[in-house]
C-alpha cells in the first residue's frame, strides 16, 4: 500500500509515470526502440480533466525517459521537463532520441472515458513510415498502481498473499471479519498478520528495511514542508503555511533534520498545541506533495500527509517515546486496512471521491495507532470503521485540478479523525458495535457507485466552480 514517489498525485501523477515506464519496457522487450520514430499518448476522463492540475503531462515525459519516481532529484526533473520541451526531443534511457513535443504528442481526450476505470491512457508507438509498432491500453487505479486493458481486471490488494486458511466465502479474503479471523486463530495482532503476508515476498529483515525507508520518507516529507515557504506551484496563488505554524507552535525553524527531531522529542505539549501539531505535520506533507515533493503514497499522494502525521503524533505525543518495531508494527497494520478497502471498494478519487483517499488513510492511520494504544485487533478494525464511517460520500472536487483546494487541509482533517477514532475504540466494547469494517467498506463501495461523476476528481462541480480558475493557468 506504500509507494515512494513525487506528488502531486498518485492516480494522475506516480500512476502515468509508472505507465510510461512500463510501455518503454514493452517496446524494448519487443526489439523495437531502434526503429521507434513517435510516441503519441491520449489521455481520457479524468486524467484528460484534471491531469494539468495534476502533473500527468509532467509525469509521462519522465517516465518515458526512465527517470525513477523514487530518486530523481527535483532540479533534475524539471531540468528534463524544461529540456523535452524546448528541445522537442524525447530521450528515452540510452535507447533512442526521438522528435516529441508535449503540448502535440499527450493529447487530453476531456469528453471521453475508456470503460473500465476513469483514468485511462492510450500509449502508440509508430515508424517512420506512422505504422503502429505497439499499442497499450493502461488505467491508473489508484495509488500507483497500473493496469493493461486485458490484464485481470481486479485490482490488486496491494500487500501479500493471504496468510490465511482460505476458507472465506466471501469475494475477497482480504476482508475485515478474515482478519479479526486469523488474529484470533493465531493469538495475534493485525500487525503480525500483515507481516506473515508479506513473509510471502521477503525475509523480516528486508520486511523492516523497506519499513523503515517508508518512515523516513515520511519523517523528511514532513521536515521539508515544516522548513520551506513561498507559493505553492500551479496558478492558484496558495501560499504554503507548515513553516509559520511550526513557528508558532514549536518555536524557531529547525536548521537541519536533527534538530527537527530534537524539537519534537520535547517534552509533550498540551492538549491544544498537540491539536495543531498533528494538524502542522498533516500540512505539511500536502504542501510538499502540492510542490512535487517526494512523499509516500499512503494509501494515495492526495492523502500522503494522514499516516505521518497520526505516525508522528503516536511515536512523540501520546504518552511514551516509540521503538522501532512498535513504529514497523504501526505501518504494517495500516497496510492491511488499506488492503480491505482496495479489495473490497476502491482507493482512487476518480473512481470514488475524497472518501477513497482521504478517508481510507483515516481509517488506515485510525486502526494502527489503536492497536499501538493497546486496542484488540476488534476495537482496531472498530477504530478504522469509526473513521471511515464519518468520511461517507467524501467528493473529490479540487479547483483547478490542483491537489491544493481543498486537498491538503482535508489531510488535518483526515488525521484529527484518525486519532480521535482510535481514544473512542481503545477499551471500547467491539462486540457490541452496530456496524463492522466490512459493513462500511461496502457502503462506501456502494456510495461510489452512486456519486456523480462531477465529484470525482473532474473539477466539473463543487468547490472546483467557486474559484475563476481553469487547468489552461496552471
Amino acid at each position: 500500500m506504500y509507494k515512494i514517489g513525487v506528488g502531486p498525485s498518485s492516480s494522475h501523477t506516480l500512476g502515468p509515470w509508472r505507465a510510461a515506464e512500463a510501455f518503454i519496457r514493452a517496446l524494448r522487450g519487443r526489439g523495437v526502440l531502434d526503429t521507434l520514430s513517435r510516441i503519441q499518448v491520449d489521455l481520457y476522463g479524468s486524467l484528460a480533466l484534471t491531469g494539468g492540475g495534476h502533473g500527468t503531462q509532467l509525469a509521462i515525459v519522465l517516465g518515458l525517459c526512465g527517470a525513477d519516481p523514487e530518486t530523481i532529484p527535483y532540479e533534475a526533473m524539471m531540468a528534463t521537463i524544461r529540456d523535452t520541451k524546448e528541445s522537442r526531443r524525447l530521450r528515452i534511457g540510452d535507447d533512442a532520441t526521438i522528435a516529441f513535443d508535449p503540448s502535440e504528442n499527450i493529447v487530453s481526450h476531456r469528453a471521453e472515458s475508456l470503460p473500465f476505470h476513469p483514468n485511462a491512457m492510450r500509449f502508440t508507438a509508430l515508424d517512420s513510415g506512422g505504422e503502429a509498432l505497439l499499442t497499450e491500453v493502461m488505467y491508473s487505479i489508484g495509488g500507483g498502481f497500473v493496469v493493461r486493458e486485458g490484464d485481470d481486471d481486479r485490482e490488486p490488494s496491494g500487500t501479500g498473499p493471504w496468510p490465511g486458511s482460505g476458507s472465506e466465502t466471501e469475494d475477497s479474503p482480504w476482508t475485515g471479519r478474515a482478519i479479526l479471523s486469523e488474529c484470533e486463530t493465531r493469538g495475534c495482532s493485525i500487525a503480525e498478520v500483515a507481516r506473515e503476508s508479506e513473509r510471502a515476498r521477503m525475509g523480516d529483515e528486508q520486511i523492516d528495511s523497506v519499513l523503515d525507508r517508508i518512515r523516513s520518507v515520511m519523517f523528511d516529507a514532513v521536515y521539508q514542508g515544516c522548513t520551506h515557504d513561498g507559493d505553492l506551484p500551479g496558478g492558484l496563488g496558495v501560499s504554503r503555511r507548515a513553516a509559520r505554524l511550526y513557528a508558532r507552535t514549536i518555536g524557531e525553524l529547525p536548521t537541519d533534520v536533527d534538530a527537527f527531531r530534537a524539537a519534537l522529542d520535547a517534552p509533550s505539549p498540551p492538549f491544544a498545541a498537540t491539536l495543531r501539531i498533528i494538524s502542522l505535520f498533516a500540512l505539511a506533507v500536502g504542501e510538499e506533495n502540492a510542490s512535487f515533493g517526494r512523499v509516500v503514497t499512503a494509501p494515495t499522494n492526495g492523502s500522503a500527509g494522514v499516516i505521518p502525521a497520526v505516525l508522528l503524533y503516536y511515536q512523540f505525543y501520546s504518552g511514551e517515546r516509540r521503538t522501532a518495531a512498535e513504529l514497523r508494527a504501526f505501518l504494517l497494520t495500516a497496510g492491511l486496512i488499506g488492503a480491505t478497502f482496495k479489495a473490497g471498494a476502491t482507493i482512487s478519487a476518480a473512481a470514488g471521491g475524497c472518501q477513497a483517499e482521504i478517508g481510507v488513510s483515516s481509517a488506515m492511520a485510525a486502526a494502527a495507532l489503536a492497536e499501538g494504544l493497546g486496542a484488540t485487533p476488534a476495537q482496531a478494525l472498530m477504530a478504522a470503521e469509526i473513521a471511515m464511517e464519518h468520511h461517507l460520500g467524501l467528493t473529490c472536487d479540487p479547483i483547478g485540478g490542483l491537489v491544493q483546494i481543498p486537498c491538503i487541509e482535508r489531510n488535518t482533517m483526515g488525521a484529527i479523525k484518525a486519532v480521535t477514532s482510535a481514544h473512542l475504540a481503545v477499551g471500547g466494547d467491539a462486540d457490541r458495535a452496530k456496524v463492522t469494517l466490512d459493513d462500511v467498506v461496502r457502503t462506501m463501495r456502494e456510495t461510489a457507485r452512486d456519486m456523480d461523476s462531477r465529484y470525482k476528481e473532474t473539477s466539473l462541480g463543487g468547490l472546483a466552480l467557486q474559484l475563476p480558475i481553469t487547468l489552461a493557468d496552471c
